[in-house]
């Protein structure tokens, strides 16, 4: 409906131009029969001037007919070329809009996304601090063993050492005493027990 609405439209343009050109084309020939009347007196149209008149309407209607569905179809080319560009226009503003609501969406995920990322990371670092602290408890608990151990061995050498050094400087002494305190006499008895002991042995 539209499209013959078009047609007819232009229909009527071309008519108009044509009937345009026709009055142009005709208005010398008038002009030049009102200059023939007052300069040769001769009276009324002329023959050739109808003649004329009638090869320029020919010639007029001639090339209506032949130049109407040449240019109705030029026209409607045009037409539709413009309707396409417009078609292909709000095709790609549509494309671009959506690609712009797509860009909006995927920007406001990455904020999402950075968001859960760098929450993930806090948990990561509070597990893995809470890791190297039970580590580190562990250790602690460890050296304080081994370091029991070593002061328990340290003081059982220590203690061990104490009392040989004690009981050598206790048996250094008691010799040192006997030495004082036995007589040569002494000394003969100690001999004669030993030997008959080993003799009644």
């Amino acid at each position: 409906m539209r499209r013959m609405s078009v047609d007819r439209g232009r229909q009527w343009r071309f008519l108009v131009l044509v009937l345009g050109l026709l009055i142009l084309h005709a208005a010398p020939l008038l002009a030049s029969e009102d200059a023939g009347h007052s300069e040769g007196g001769a009276k009324g149209w002329v023959a050739t001037d109808t003649q004329r008149v009638l090869n320029f309407a020919v010639l007029a209607g001639g090339l209506y007919f032949l130049l109407r569905k040449p240019a109705s179809k030029a026209l409607g080319a045009r037409i539709e070329g413009i309707e396409k560009q417009l078609k292909d226009l709000e095709a790609r503003k549509q494309a671009a809009e959506n690609e712009l609501v797509a860009y909006n969406e995927k920007i406001a995920r990455l904020d999402q996304e950075a968001g859960k990322i760098l929450a993930e990371y806090e948990r990561q670092g509070q597990e893995a601090r809470a890791r190297i602290l039970e580590q580190a408890k562990v250790a602690a608990v460890k050296l304080e063993e081994q370091a029991k151990r070593n002061i328990d061995y340290e003081m059982k050498s220590a203690r061990e050492r104490l009392q040989a050094e004690i009981i050598e400087k206790a048996l250094t002494k008691a010799e040192s005493r006997l030495r004082e305190r036995i007589t040569a006499a002494d000394q003969d008895r100690l001999i004669d027990e030993y030997l008959a002991k080993v003799v009644a042995s």
